[in-house]
C-alpha cells in the first residue's frame, strides 16, 4: 500500500483544533507537501495559528532546513476554516487535537464521522480509544495517533489501537506517519499507553521535588538534561504543554492507575492561578517573546522553589 492509496482525497488532511499541538501538526504535514485544513473556530486563536506557522518557517529557513520558495509552499498548504462541517469529504485523515476532556472529544469525533475522511484519529494522550470509538458508527477507521511536542522536533508517533481498529487503519496511519517523517510505536489501548505514562511520572515527581524544596526548577531540570541526556526538562516541558494539559491527564490516570499520578498541589496552584505555562507567559518559569516570534524561557529562570525570590 502506497500513500496514494491511502484516500481518494490523498493529498489533505484535517486537524481539529489550533492549539499548541494542532499548530505542530499542521506544520509537519504541510512541510511534508500535505494540504492541511485546519478548523479553529476562534479568531485569536487562528490568529496564533499563522503567526506560529509563519514564524516556525522563518526559523526553518535560517536554519537552512527550507528555501524561501519552500516556506513560501508551506505557507500556501495550510487553511483554516471555522468548523468541522466546512472540511471537505473523503480527506485521508482527520485528527481531533482538542483538549483532554471525553466529552469534548466524543462530540468532535462524532462530527468528524459525519465527514468520511478515510482515517480517524485521536491525539489523545491518556483517554481510552474503545472508550472513543464507543460513539462512533464505524470504529474500524477508528486509531490514535499521539504526537509530541514539538510536533516538528521529536520524530515519532504513537498509534494506539483500540479493539475495532482494522489492521488496514493501523497500516495507513504508520504509512501516513512515515510520510512525514516520524517513526511509529504500536501500543494496545491502556491508560496512559507506553509514552505518556513514562513522560508524566517523570515530570510529576520533578513537581513534587520542586514544591518539597529540594532544588530549583532550572536545576532540577538541569539534572534531566545533562545527566540523562534528555533534551529538555520535565518542568519546562511541562510548561510548553500546558499545565492545565497536564493537570487533565494525570487527573485522568491517577483515576485509572492510581495514587502515583496525583496531581501535586503546586501544579493544582498554577493551573487554578492561571500560570498554564509558556502559552500564558508563566507557569515553573516565566516565558518572553524574541525578535522571531517565538517564546522561550527567559534568563531570569525560577532559581528558587516554586519560583519565589
Amino acid at each position: 500500500m502506497h500513500v496514494s492509496e491511502i484516500s481518494a482525497n490523498s493529498d489533505a488532511v484535517g486537524v481539529v483544533g489550533g492549539g499548541t499541538m494542532g499548530i505542530g501538526i499542521a506544520y509537519v504535514f504541510a512541510v511534508a507537501g500535505w494540504r492541511t485544513i485546519v478548523v479553529e473556530p476562534n479568531d485569536d486563536q487562528a490568529g496564533e495559528l499563522g503567526r506560529t506557522i509563519s514564524a516556525t518557517i522563518g526559523q526553518g529557513i535560517a536554519r537552512g532546513k527550507l528555501t524561501a520558495a519552500q516556506g513560501a509552499v508551506v505557507e500556501s498548504l495550510v487553511s483554516r476554516v471555522s468548523s468541522v462541517d466546512e472540511l471537505d469529504a473523503g480527506l485521508a485523515l482527520v485528527i481531533e487535537t482538542v483538549p483532554e476532556r471525553f466529552e469534548l472529544k466524543a462530540s468532535v469525533l462524532a462530527r468528524i464521522e459525519e465527514r468520511a475522511p478515510r482515517i480517524i484519529a485521536t491525539n489523545t494522550s491518556a483517554l481510552s480509544v474503545d472508550r472513543l470509538a464507543a460513539n462512533l458508527e464505524n470504529p474500524a477507521s477508528f486509531i490514535g495517533m499521539h504526537f509530541f511536542n514539538p510536533v516538528w522536533s521529536l520524530p515519532m508517533v504513537e498509534l494506539v489501537l483500540g479493539s475495532a481498529t482494522t489492521d488496514e487503519t493501523a497500516e495507513r496511519a504508520r504509512l501516513v506517519a512515515a510520510s512525514i517523517g516520524k517513526q511509529t510505536i504500536t501500543v494496545s489501548d491502556t491508560p496512559g499507553f507506553a509514552t505518556s505514562r513514562l513522560d508524566l511520572i517523570a515530570s510529576l515527581e520533578a513537581m513534587r521535588m520542586l514544591q518539597d524544596g529540594v532544588a530549583t526548577a532550572e536545576d532540577i531540570d538541569r539534572a534531566m538534561v545533562i545527566a540523562y541526556r534528555h533534551p529538555i526538562g520535565p518542568l519546562e516541558l511541562s510548561d510548553i504543554v500546558g499545565l492545565d494539559v497536564r493537570l487533565d491527564i494525570a487527573e485522568n490516570l491517577a483515576t485509572s492507575l492510581g495514587p502515583r499520578y496525583e496531581p501535586p498541589q503546586v501544579l493544582r496552584d498554577l493551573v487554578a492561578a492561571g500560570n498554564l505555562g509558556r502559552k500564558t507567559g508563566s507557569g515553573f518559569f516565566e516565558w518572553r517573546s524574541t525578535d522571531s516570534g517565538t517564546t522561550t524561557p527567559s534568563p531570569d529562570l525560577h532559581r528558587h522553589p516554586l519560583g519565589t525570590p
